[in-house]
């Protein structure tokens, strides 16, 4: 990130300012590191006489006129920031500057095709990177209209929020392009775009909106555009419906974009998306249905985001958990995804509770004091939390309310900046109810409460009496008033299937509920059955015993998840030991249809073995896994996505000569799986296997590259060669990462190869040198390099008490950033986690 604006700036800058359009001009011609940039900003100031300043991140600054009159770059413009002194009540800023093309997907993001030469562009701005492209008040209160021209290459597609003009002016002969874009209506700094190259694009039109998919054209016989048009065109019907707004911004493109940081951006009109979504491989349904989730997420936000923004960051779960509520509730009313809360249950929800768990929670109202802490703010709690509250705010007021009231909001507050308070008394009028306290409860307060059934039976096997008990953490210990429903189970000849349901309201230690007396006990008491609120949830003795023995028999894919999920959460907290989890996993994962969960379970299987087990018991589990996986994947239906999870799962899990030997196979082609492609995706997934055990190297590395030289392939192979198990392949990957020279997509995946968990005595020596160089990192480099190198570089593959000695001690002596601080501790409390989960699994072992 450019700069670290305080929320304290922000508001002083909103309070004098009042920004009306920008109109910029950049000429992409020149050359391969930078581009001329020419921005007229035209805002008022309501206090004439007092001074400010304006956001750019350039390298250059050629000319700078306040209302005419010039202004000494030297003297205004210090590498980030232009101040702006004497401002009248109505004011002109003109700045021309070369700005650079950036490589670390922020600002604008330039990208070579290794494959045919061509260059691609396209920006990327969120949180405050657009003043890398242009001059401008980087920040979401200060909204105008934005005009571009750009002057491009012949052979370039140019896409921006607005539609462009229909005749483009041909300049310098037949080599460049004048493209010129309209006035959009006011929107915020960070959802403006730029994207530019020659993309191959296919074109639709639904309901009146022009449609565009875009990717590379070296991806182009990839591109499905057809499944993914179909998707939005749905989420267009449903969100029309729902939200009883038009979509506002004339135009939807949707383009797929290289070595992009994140899985999607919501521009206006020209979202851009992680281009690993056009699959150029054999994937699973989980895939499409991510994929789908992701393009409904981003398509809600043209509501909740773009039509009406935020008026700071501290409401940032306001865009994103209404995004990601709204997009899987699309998804399971609108699309053939019909179990998407399913899915939710399993990814959005466990990333949700791992989070809140951590020394770092906040509350979903987060505290949000400057740049640096949104950056780090992207989390389990903002977007997953968040969506699990509003689920159960949606159960607490009620469906029709809900929406009603946002329907309202949209109506009320379209191009303009709110807070939580607004939305608030929206639905507190559509549903009269008064959401005070609900707000203090739940999006004011952080922490996870845990639910449990408390419960006597007589000698006929029913219960004389029956509630639920709730705890929260001492650090955090808010109880919360729920709404959830408990579901009794029976085994049946169909299965375990539910036999009674009640839905009550939750509050406090005890709640009784009355309901259940006299009703026989089942086999399995789910409470929060259909997943109606955010809890941690605890099974009785018999109910886990029901699901450690027979958790595949369970009949709907939800009620299952959610077995899974209390066990993994117990698994994580060290009351379950690790080897029971993976022997769980091993005996349900074939009565496991959904494919989505199937490879979560194995994730967390993995995760198990590399984090929680007792050392002297790991390589049995390995064994134990990988024996399960490999018989599935033999027994699979051939070419179906389950046999695809499996052997993705082995490839994971292989340790022994024998079962590296299999991989081995499968790699050459002397083993055949009926059914199993072993494309150009999968084969690299079996090398980075082969090579993390030292099994295969550099020559197989070098001749799939060969195989496969594209920009995937070139990532792939920087992974593989950066998990090669030896001194001096660990060396070479740690000068690559430290050195500057990586593009993002790149850096990452060299930094994965390097932290590969089997290798972590090789990785001892590092320690040392990840402290010793994260605070000039945190200084010098961009905030998405620093952050990843935080955060993956962290030594939590030492899973022992002196790293958590040294990570205190470097805190204490360094006192790093708060930002840099919260990465620190969370990568500790990993740790430390750890290390209480393995003496569980250690004492179940003696």
């Amino acid at each position: 990130m450019a700069g670290n604006l305080t929320r304290d700036e922000a508001r002083e800058r909103a309070r004098i300012l009042d920004v009306e359009s920008y109109v910029v001009e950049l000429d992409l011609t020149s050359d391969d590191q930078t581009f001329t940039s020419t921005t007229v900003v035209r805002f008022g100031c309501s206090e004439p006489g007092s001074g400010s300043f304006v956001d750019l991140t350039a390298p250059a600054v050629r000319e700078i006129r306040l209302n005419g009159a010039a202004l000494d770059p030297a003297e205004v413009f210090d590498g980030e920031r232009i101040s702006l002194p004497s401002l009248e009540g109505s004011n002109e800023l003109r700045v021309v500057a070369d700005a650079a093309y950036m490589r670390t997907g922020e600002g604008l993001h330039r990208f070579v095709d290794p494959v045919d030469g061509s260059t691609y562009l396209y920006s990327q701005f969120e949180t405050a990177d657009a003043h890398r492209m242009y001059t401008c008040f980087d920040q979401p209160d200060l909204k105008a209209s934005f005009e571009l021209t750009v002057l491009a290459p012949a052979d370039f597609e140019v896409v921006s929020n607005s539609a462009p003009d229909a005749s483009r002016e041909p300049v310098e002969g037949d080599e460049a392009v004048r493209w010129h874009f309209p006035a959009t209506k006011p929107m915020s700094t960070y959802i403006t775009a730029l994207i530019a190259g020659p993309y191959h694009v296919v074109r639709d039109e639904h309901d009146g909106i022009p449609l565009g998919v875009y990717c590379r054209a070296s991806l182009a016989e990839h591109l499905d555009a057809d499944a993914i048009l179909e998707v939005t065109k749905q989420g267009f019907d449903f969100f029309h419906g729902l939200f009883g707004v038009r979509y506002a911004f004339g135009k939807y493109d949707q383009l797929f974009v290289p070595e992009f940081n994140a899985g999607a951006m919501e521009n206006a009109g020209a979202v851009t998306f992680l281009e690993d979504y056009v699959f150029r491989s054999r994937v699973t349904d989980a895939r499409y249905e991510r994929r789908a989730e992701t393009i409904l997420h981003e398509m809600a936000h043209m509501w909740f985001g773009d039509l009406v923004t935020m008026r700071w960051w501290d409401d940032l779960w306001l865009n994103e958990s209404f995004a990601t509520y709204a997009s899987v509730y699309c998804q399971a009313q609108a699309t053939r995804w019909t179990d998407a809360w399913t899915t939710f249950a399993n990814v959005e929800k466990a990333w949700a509770l791992r989070q809140d768990q951590l020394p770092s929670t906040h509350p979903i109202a987060a505290d949000i004091p400057d740049m640096q802490a949104v950056e780090v703010n992207f989390d389990g709690i903002t977007y997953a939390k968040g969506a699990s509250v509003l689920k159960q705010l949606v159960a607490y007021v009620g469906v029709d309310a809900f929406f009603s009231g946002v329907r309202e909001y949209f109506a009320e507050h379209a191009w303009g900046n709110t807070e939580l308070s607004d939305l608030l008394t929206k639905l507190e009028s559509a549903s009269g109810r008064d959401l005070s306290g609900w707000s203090r409860e739940w999006l004011e307060t952080a922490g996870v409460n845990t639910m449990r059934p408390d419960f006597e039976v007589d000698g006929d096997g029913n219960f004389t009496s029956f509630a639920v008990l709730q705890e929260a953490a001492p650090d955090h210990p808010t109880l919360r008033s729920h709404r959830l429903a408990i579901g009794l189970y029976d085994r049946t000849d169909a299965g375990i299937t539910r036999r009674h349901r009640v839905e009550l309201d939750v509050s406090g230690e005890r709640t009784e509920v009355p309901e259940l007396v006299g009703t026989a006990r089942p086999d399995l008491v789910l409470i929060n059955d259909d997943d109606l609120t955010f809890i941690k949830l605890r099974l009785d003795e018999r109910s886990l015993r029901t699901v450690t023995e027979s958790v595949g028999e369970i009949a709907e894919s939800l009620p299952r998840a959610l077995a899974f999920a209390a066990a993994w959460d117990m698994t994580r907290d060290g009351e379950m030991a690790a080897r029971d989890y993976v022997r769980l996993v091993v005996t349900g994962l074939g009565g496991v249809d959904d494919v989505a969960v199937a490879q979560t379970l194995q994730r967390q299987a993995l995760s198990a073995l590399v984090n929680y087990a007792a050392p002297d018991w790991r390589a049995e589990g390995f064994d134990l896994l990988a024996a399960r996986l490999r018989d599935l994947l033999s027994a699979a239906a051939p070419g179906s996505d389950l046999q695809l999870a499996y052997a993705h799962g082995f490839a994971g899990t292989a340790r022994s000569p024998e079962h590296l030997s299999l991989l081995r196979g499968l790699f050459d082609g002397a083993i055949v799986v009926d059914g199993l492609e072993i494309d150009t995706d999968l084969r690299w997934t079996l090398l980075r296997s082969l090579v993390a055990a030292g099994t295969a190297g550099e020559d197989e590395i070098a001749a799939e590259l060969e195989r496969d030289p594209t920009a995937a392939g070139e990532r792939a192979a920087a992974g593989c060669r950066a998990a090669v198990p030896t001194p001096e392949a660990k060396a070479l990957a740690w000068e690559r990462i430290t050195g500057g020279s990586l593009a993002n997509a790149e850096f990452r995946a060299t930094l994965g190869g390097f932290m590969e968990p089997s290798h972590s005595e090789l990785l001892r020596e590092y320690v040392d040198k990840y402290f010793d160089l994260l605070a000039e990192a945190w200084a010098k480099w961009t905030g998405e390099f620093a952050q990843t190198f935080a955060e993956f570089a962290y030594p939590g593959h030492l899973i022992e008490e002196e790293t958590l000695r040294r990570t205190d001690s470097y805190i204490e002596t360094e006192s790093p950033a708060p930002a840099l601080r919260r990465l620190l501790l969370e990568g500790r409390a990993g740790v430390e986690r750890a290390l209480h989960a393995r003496a569980k699994d250690a004492e179940a072992g003696r």
